[in-house]
């Protein structure tokens, strides 16, 4: 227990410099503020940046593992590019914290959604009434993203494709079903079919991602790397060098990401199309042949 209470200690240390670094952020930006544009924000000033980076809360019904994005960029000098350093480093403080509390034990999690949240009464005064009472910590912790140097243009484009993919075995994959209604028809064949493959066959077990921003960054110059450009993605507006306060050229993107996937399936795709047990997502590989076909 003398662990935990030290843990959480720190933990609410690390959220209290979380808030400080970003309260401070704000404030250069307002005394150093160049131009500045927002996807959803026609005036994106001193009010929206704190709105952005104050963001630490769950709205009604918010699903536990979506983030609200504010994509956006900043023309930063150096003195602004300083101060976002500071939050980003607080922020993987903030993280580690966190990891180190998962792996002690993960019940602690839900209080410190609420405690945290009243560490600084300020940031919540108005939101009691209106569901925003929890902390969302993924929303907390999330880097503020910046050029490495100046550049020369930015694209903007909606990533809709994205998915994570676990191999799982097939004894992974029958407890995953058992843990279902077994008595349920589509269960039970499944389990039937999962019956009639070789217990040594690899699956995958495939995650759809939500839809996110990608920024393609163009460079004035190369990178030490010899790289001209590279992409991220940007669930925060962009902080980009500035010197004298203006923005690279970018192109504006549509305000929300497109209902349908918009990029062809690859020719060496790897999984079958069809999902071999829907309930869990899971996927037979493809034969060679058939991934060479």
């Amino acid at each position: 227990m003398v662990q935990q209470y030290k843990m959480l200690h720190e933990l609410e240390q690390r959220f209290d410099r979380v808030v400080e670094t970003s309260q401070k952020l704000i404030e250069v930006y307002r005394n150093n503020m160049g131009a500045a544009w927002a996807l959803h924000s026609p005036t994106p000033d001193e009010a929206w940046l704190r709105q952005v980076l104050l963001d630490f809360w769950y709205e009604d019904e918010q699903d536990g593992r979506a983030t609200r994005t504010y994509v956006g960029l900043v023309a930063a000098n150096q003195t602004v590019l300083s101060a976002v350093a500071e939050v980003n480093t607080a922020k993987e403080h903030f993280a580690a914290t966190i990891s180190q509390i998962k792996a002690v034990d993960k019940r602690l999690l839900a209080d410190v959604k609420l405690t945290l949240a009243q560490r600084h009464p300020a940031l919540n005064s108005n939101l009691r009434g209106s569901g925003l009472t929890r902390l969302h910590l993924k929303q907390c912790w999330r880097h503020i993203p910046v050029a490495e140097q100046p550049l020369e243009r930015v694209r903007f484009a909606w990533y809709t494709s994205g998915r994570s993919i676990r191999k799982i075995t097939v004894q992974e994959a029958e407890s995953m079903l058992l843990r279902l209604d077994t008595e349920a028809p589509h269960v039970r064949i499944q389990l039937r079919a999962l019956a009639g493959i070789p217990s040594s066959e690899p699956l995958a077990q495939v995650q759809t991602q939500a839809p996110v921003m990608r920024a393609n960054l163009f460079y004035q110059d190369p990178l030490p790397d010899g790289r001209p450009r590279r992409a991220m993605n940007v669930a925060l507006p962009l902080f980009v060098p500035s010197e004298d306060g203006q923005l690279p050229r970018y192109n504006q993107p549509a305000p929300f990401p497109p209902e349908a996937r918009t990029r062809a399936v690859r020719s060496d795709e790897r999984l079958e199309q069809e999902p071999f047990l829907s309930s869990i997502r899971a996927f037979r590989y493809k034969t060679p042949a058939a991934v060479s076909a």
